[in-house]
């Protein structure tokens, strides 16, 4: 999968600012937890769902000259916490191309990662660190704190 980088700062309170490659985006949740300087970061996940289903439905339905004239996507979280995602398409389509459409939409790169246990692996970097714990060096460096230092509700 190819991605540039994503940097995330802080900004105030609870927004944060975001960089991929030459863009700029503003993530923070609702009031009254934040300021709503810009979408929650699930709702960024959302969005990376749906736009990315919206993308292969057009680039599969340009690459067959398919008449696929529109497409909208609506992604939400049910009750049960599923994500639910609405595709509308517009165009004077033929019963298997939908279907065969339908298929794609469920295939996008964004939706695989989502539906697969994909591992995140998180690298600490501890600059003027003052906590309790220490940093230890070798060939690698590991930050070492009791679970009773930190907050574990994060």
């Amino acid at each position: 999968m190819n991605a540039r980088d994503v940097t995330v700062g802080e900004g105030e309170h609870l927004a944060r600012s975001i960089a991929a490659g030459p863009h700029t985006m503003t993530a923070d949740e609702l009031q009254p937890i934040g300021s709503d300087t810009g979408p929650t970061p699930v709702e960024f996940l959302l969005a990376a769902l749906g736009s990315c289903t919206s993308m292969a439905l057009r680039t599969y339905a340009d690459r067959h000259s398919w008449p696929l004239d529109r497409i909208e996507v609506t992604v939400r979280f049910d009750s049960q916490h599923q994500i639910i995602k609405d595709v509308r398409l517009s165009g004077d389509l033929e019963p298997a191309q939908i279907e065969r459409l339908l298929t794609v939409a469920g295939r996008c790169p964004v939706q695989r990662l989502l539906t697969r246990q994909a591992s995140i692996i998180t690298v600490p970097t501890v600059l003027g660190m003052t906590h309790k714990g220490r940093v230890r060096s070798g060939r690698d460096t590991h930050l070492v704190a009791q679970s009773s230092d930190w907050n574990e509700d994060v």
